[in-house]
């Protein structure tokens, strides 16, 4: 079962690695992965020689309320395995983080979920690259319907919520309760009834997601996972391929040993009469700082776009509780390299 802790700590907020890596483990089918290839005769050399990696797990917003575009990422978190540290760091990044598109055709300046709308994963993947200046090697993404199969297909999950949460057309109330897959998802996904705002919503989907991988160490759920794959085809796309799935479950186990799970926090601005959070620079650094180390790099001194737009906004930072400086210094709509 030691094995199945790499479950845990490749998910943490994204379901469809428990199901492609701690099923895939013990009841792998081919047939099942083949929609998850995107590159079958790749096998990185990274994870073929056993050295630390990186992954960006993405939740996209897709596949509920009858969403069929392709949809923003409204959960972001980036995580490093180093089997020979035997530890996993990773940093969860709020969806209203500014950031610059990495690979837009022009500067472009935006909420960070807006990435894999526009670019999909690759643009994704860089953009939180650049931001973290941190090399990412792979992603995974899945959309919300899946998160809501999943409780279902567990026969539902019990949480202790700590509020009040209403949304689409659904009321959990406060205490302990067991949720269906259409209320797990409301509670996942809920926010602006949340004061912790998208940081509680965090909380939540990690909750729910940690109750799922409770259920699915069960034998009686174990058996069937190669069905729940094959349902889930669709709501999946990940540029690992299935030798590099069986390479992490041969040699990335003892990540599972220290798990380091993150929250990257910033500070609201307006913006265009919309609500951003912006990243504190030193707040940045300490994130790449760790993950980096834990990939065997270097610390990198960052110098981005986020970094210098920061460096023009110092009185934004001076005072948390000063509303004089409650706007960021930017205008997204008219933002050209002449900015710095």
């Amino acid at each position: 079962m030691k094995k199945l802790k790499i479950v845990s700590i490749i998910i943490g907020v994204i379901l469809v690695i428990v199901l492609t890596i701690g099923g895939v483990f013990t009841y792998r089918t081919q047939q099942a992965l083949k929609s998850l290839d995107t590159n079958k005769n790749s096998v990185s050399k990274k994870i073929s020689q056993g050295k630390p990696f990186s992954i960006l797990l993405l939740g996209a917003d897709t596949g509920a309320d009858g969403r069929v575009d392709r949809g923003n990422s409204d959960t972001m978190m980036l995580l490093t395995l180093n089997p020979k540290k035997k530890n996993t760091v990773a940093y969860s990044i709020p969806r209203d983080a500014l950031a610059e598109m990495v690979g837009d055709k022009q500067k472009n300046v935006q909420k960070i979920n807006a990435a894999y709308n526009i670019g999909l994963s690759d643009m994704a993947k860089n953009t939180v690259g650049s931001l973290l200046g941190v090399p990412v090697d792979y992603h995974v993404a899945i959309n919300m319907d899946a998160l809501k199969k999943t409780v279902d297909f567990v026969g539902g999950v019990t949480v202790k919520s700590d509020l009040k949460v209403s949304f689409d057309g659904v009321t959990i109330p406060k205490g302990t309760h067991h949720l269906n897959g259409k209320q797990a998802l409301t509670y996942a996904r809920m926010r602006y009834q949340d004061p912790r705002g998208d940081y509680g919503r965090q909380v939540r989907q990690q909750q729910v997601l940690k109750a799922v991988v409770d259920k699915l160490e069960s034998p009686k759920y174990l058996v069937k996972i190669p069905d729940l794959i094959k349902d889930l085809g669709k709501d999946i796309s990940t540029d690992l391929t299935s030798k590099e799935i069986d390479e992490i479950i041969l040699k990335y186990h003892s990540s599972a040993d220290n798990m380091d799970f993150n929250q990257i926090q910033g500070k609201t601005a307006w913006i265009n009469q919309s609500s951003y959070q912006i990243l504190p620079t030193s707040t940045m650094q300490n994130a790449s700082n760790n993950l980096r180390d834990n990939l065997g790099l270097e610390p990198q001194t960052l110098s981005n776009t986020e970094t210098k737009l920061n460096a023009k906004n110092k009185k934004f930072f001076a005072n948390e509780d000063d509303i004089d400086y409650d706007t960021f210094g930017l205008d997204t709509t008219h933002y050209t390299d002449s900015t710095y």
